[in-house]
C-alpha cells in the first residue's frame, strides 16, 4: 500500500471491531512512519498482549527513552483495552510535551478503553478509527483505501469490489497487492480485470438486517436475507439467534429512563453503536410491540426444529418480513 502522509504525530491510537482490519492498519501506518528505516532499530513492542501482565512502565520507559543510533522511535501498546483511567492518565501526562524523536502508536484490542481516552488522545495525535459495521462505514474504508492503492479502478468495478467484499474487509489489502502483481502497479483495473480475483462472496453483518428491520422496510430486509443465506452464508439457526439478542437487548431497555447510548451499552454489556440502536428502539415501540417481535422470533425458532415443515429459508423469509411490517406501523 502507498503512504497515505499520516506521519508527524507522536501518538496513534488505532480502533476497530475487527482484528483483520486493526491489524492491516497497524501495518500500514507502521510502514508509513518508518520510510526507509530499518524497523528492527526503530520499532519497539512492549507491554505485553494477550493474558500476559500489561508492564505499561515499560511502555513510557521505552517511549520517553531517547533514540539511539537512528532519529526515531516507535513504541507499539497493543491490547490497549486492558488499560485502566489510572494507566490512561499515565499516558496522557508523558505526551504533556511529548518525548522528542518518539511516536507512541496504541492499538485498542479486545476490551473497552477508559472513558475520554480516544477523544483526549485527539489534542496529541490521531484516532484510527477502522471500525466497519455499518454499510457507509465499510464504503469510506474502501474508498479511503482505493485513494493509497497500488492499482487504481474505475466506477463499475469499485462497486463490484464494495459488493462483493460486504464485512469482509480484512481481504482488501491483499487482493490490492495481488491485482498490482497480476497487472503491474498504476493499472486502472475494470469489471472484467476484477472478476477472476475475487473468489467467494463476503458476507454481511448481522446489523444490515437488523436496520432493515428496525426501519420497516420488507423488500430491504428480504434483499439482506438473500445475500446472507446465499451460498456459504449464515444458517437460518444463526440469524434467529440474533434476532432473538437484538430484541432481548430492546426489552432490558423497554422503559427504563437511560439517556444516551453509552449508559445502554452500561447495562447491556455491549458497543455503544449497538446499544444505541436497541435503545432507539426501545424508545420507538411500545412494550407490546416488542413482546410480538419477540414472539414471532421464537415461533421462528421453533418452525426450524420442524414445527411447520417448512423449509428454512422460508421460515427465515417469512419472520423478516412479519418484523419488519410490524415495525413500520411503528415508524416516527
Amino acid at each position: 500500500m502507498a503512504a497515505r502522509n499520516r506521519a508527524g504525530k507522536p501518538v496513534y491510537l488505532i480502533t476497530g471491531d475487527d482484528p483483520s482490519l486493526v491489524a492491516n492498519e497497524v501495518r500500514d501506518l507502521l510502514e508509513e512512519l518508518l520510510g526507509d528505516r530499518d524497523p528492527s532499530l526503530v520499532v519497539e513492542e512492549v507491554g505485553g498482549s494477550g493474558n500476559e501482565e500489561l508492564d505499561l512502565g515499560a511502555v513510557i520507559d521505552s517511549f520517553t527513552t531517547p533514540p539511539f543510533l537512528v532519529d526515531l522511535r516507535i513504541v507499539v501498546l497493543r491490547d490497549a483495552g486492558r488499560l485502566d483511567t489510572a494507566g490512561s492518565k499515565r499516558i496522557l501526562e508523558v505526551l504533556d510535551p511529548p518525548p522528542p524523536g518518539a511516536v507512541l502508536v496504541i492499538v485498542a484490542g479486545h476490551g473497552a478503553l477508559p472513558r475520554g481516552f480516544a477523544k483526549s488522545v485527539t489534542k496529541y495525535g490521531d484516532v484510527l478509527d477502522v471500525s466497519a459495521r455499518r454499510f457507509g462505514e465499510r464504503k469510506t474504508y474502501v474508498t479511503d483505501h482505493l485513494r493509497s492503492a497500488p492499482v487504481r479502478f474505475n466506477a463499475s468495478a469499485q462497486k463490484m469490489l464494495l459488493d462483493h467484499l460486504g464485512e469482509d474487509l480484512g481481504r482488501l489489502n491483499g487482493l490490492l497487492e495481488t491485482l498490482a502483481a497480476a497487472y503491474g502497479e498504476g493499472v486502472t483495473v475494470d469489471e472484467a480485470m476484477l472478476t477472476p480475483f475475487l473468489g467467494s462472496q463476503g458476507s454481511v453483518p448481522i446489523f444490515d438486517l437488523t436496520d432493515a428491520i428496525d426501519s420497516g422496510n420488507v423488500s430491504s430486509a428480504l434483499g439482506v436475507v438473500d445475500r446472507m443465506m446465499g451460498p456459504g452464508g449464515e444458517s437460518g439457526h444463526v440469524i434467529v439467534a440474533s434476532l432473538d439478542g437484538h430484541f432481548s437487548r430492546v426489552a432490558r431497555l423497554d422503559g427504563t429512563d437511560l439517556r444516551s447510548g453509552d449508559d445502554a451499552a452500561t447495562l447491556l454489556g455491549i458497543n455503544a453503536y449497538p446499544a444505541k440502536k436497541a435503545l432507539d428502539l426501545s424508545r420507538r415501540v411500545d412494550t407490546d410491540g416488542i413482546r410480538r417481535a419477540i414472539g414471532l422470533v421464537a415461533d421462528a425458532d421453533l418452525d426450524l426444529k420442524g414445527m411447520s415443515g417448512l423449509d428454512e429459508r422460508v421460515v427465515i423469509e417469512i419472520l423478516v418480513a412479519r418484523l419488519a411490517r410490524l415495525l413500520s406501523s411503528y415508524k416516527r
